[in-house]
């Protein structure tokens, strides 16, 4: 590790048996200084065969899934069902500091993995369970994808336009909703155990977690409020609609077209500028008469109509850099959607340091990889090992910490227990 302060958690162990549905606890705590070993299958994890793979190649060791959700771990392999990896991992779990699992609910409790047999065993142990609805309910045994996650926790009925049915959000969210607040829950529990000495269950459901999702939605039944629905481009909430993606000449910015007496000052501003452009056809000249009845909220449907009509025309005609561009000058609140493209060459990004280069010695050249997810002025983050590849740790941790002999691990390998 690189000279400098030690990050929090250096000294802490971390197992982590999780799927796709939890690595990402695991990652966030590696990054945090934890020791943090995955527990993988002989052969390795089935995330590893999820695409995309490094130069389109399919390979365990190449997969970008893989990649993007075990940046400093160690890796060993162990087939934990069997009497003798259950041995194994007991003796491991004996140092251990915290476990994540993410396997359906009762199946850890099957294997005699669950947390009251490991707490009995090891009563500081921190255990945090990912599992789609929790570990009780009725539907805790249900099974589930992310889609069925972001359906039964309300997102999904927000995505898509307001004319058919609802769109999944292409990239995977609902697990790394929960994963991130395993990770947030396993560092409350390890400060009540500073405290009290011993550890906790901390039950993590993928459903609540994205509940958080839609902000002030998820109250709005409690209060009889109108709720959020769809709509294109945005939200429409009772009879009003916020749209709020516009089209650009190269992609889409964003900017919020809403009404009332707050957001009624920030209308006018784009009314006035509006209309000071329509020498170039881009307003109606009676939007002069609207500023008004934008600001305080008396506004007609034919009103909301022309601004609209006029935004769009507007938006269409420009690029993303000059729209952010106006905006900076005339003080509106436009972003540009940036492409992926966009936010890896981002001046803001680079400015701060943000894409950190891990070398892949295997492969004979670094990758960029996210920065971190906090900057700690005192005890700053650090990327020291690259995703490890199967059972890279494999002789490290058992002959090296559990004091195995090399047949006994030639063995173990031969009967498919590492």
């Amino acid at each position: 590790m690189a000279d400098g302060p030690k990050p929090p958690f250096t000294d802490h162990r971390v197992l982590d048996l999780s799927d796709q549905r939890g690595l990402l606890c695991g990652q966030l705590l590696a990054d945090l200084g934890a020791d943090v070993v995955v527990v993988e299958p002989p052969g390795g994890s089935p995330v590893r065969r999820l695409a995309p793979f490094h130069q389109d190649r399919p390979d365990p060791n190449r997969s970008l899934y893989w990649w993007a959700l075990n940046r400093n771990k160690r890796s060993i392999t162990l087939d934990v069902a069997a009497a003798d990896g259950k041995a194994l991992l007991l003796e491991l779990i004996a140092r251990a500091d915290f476990l994540i699992e993410s396997a359906a609910p009762g199946h850890m409790d099957s294997l005699g993995l669950g947390y009251d047999e490991l707490a009995t065993a090891n009563p500081a142990l921190i255990y945090v369970s990912i599992s789609p609805f929790g570990q009780t309910g009725p539907k805790a045994q249900w099974a589930s994808s992310d889609l069925v996650v972001l359906a039964a926790g309300g997102p999904l009925a927000l995505t898509g336009d307001d004319d058919r049915p609802p769109l999944r959000v292409a990239v995977p969210q609902a697990y790394l909703h929960a994963a991130a607040d395993g990770a947030l829950g396993a560092m409350v529990a390890h400060f009540h155990r500073v405290r009290s000495g011993r550890g906790q269950h901390v039950d993590v459901s993928a459903q609540e977690s994205v509940t958080i999702a839609t902000q002030s939605g998820a109250l709005a039944a409690l209060f009889n409020a109108a709720p959020f629905r769809r709509h294109r481009g945005g939200l429409r909430l009772g009879i009003l609609e916020n749209q709020i993606i516009w089209p650009a000449r190269d992609g889409h910015v964003t900017l919020a077209v809403a009404f009332g007496a707050n957001a009624g000052p920030f209308m006018v501003k784009v009314r006035q500028f509006l209309y000071e452009q329509s020498r170039l056809a881009d307003a109606d000249p009676e939007l002069r008469s609207l500023s008004p009845l934008l600001a305080d909220g008396r506004w007609p449907e034919e009103a909301r109509e022309r601004i609209i009509a006029a935004i769009g025309r507007f938006t269409q005609r420009h690029t993303k850099a000059e729209l952010m561009a106006l905006a900076q000058r005339h003080g509106l609140l436009i972003g540009s959607l940036e492409t992926i493209p966009d936010v890896f060459t981002s001046p803001q990004l680079a400015a701060r340091g943000y894409w950190q280069m891990v070398e892949h010695p295997e492969l004979g050249r670094a990758f960029a990889y996210p920065g971190p997810f906090a900057r700690f002025a005192a005890t700053p983050l650090r990327y020291v090992r690259r995703p490890p590849m199967v059972g890279e740790h494999n002789r490290e941790i058992y002959l090296g910490e559990l004091g195995l002999s090399e047949a006994r691990m030639r063995q173990l390998q031969d009967s498919g227990v590492i």
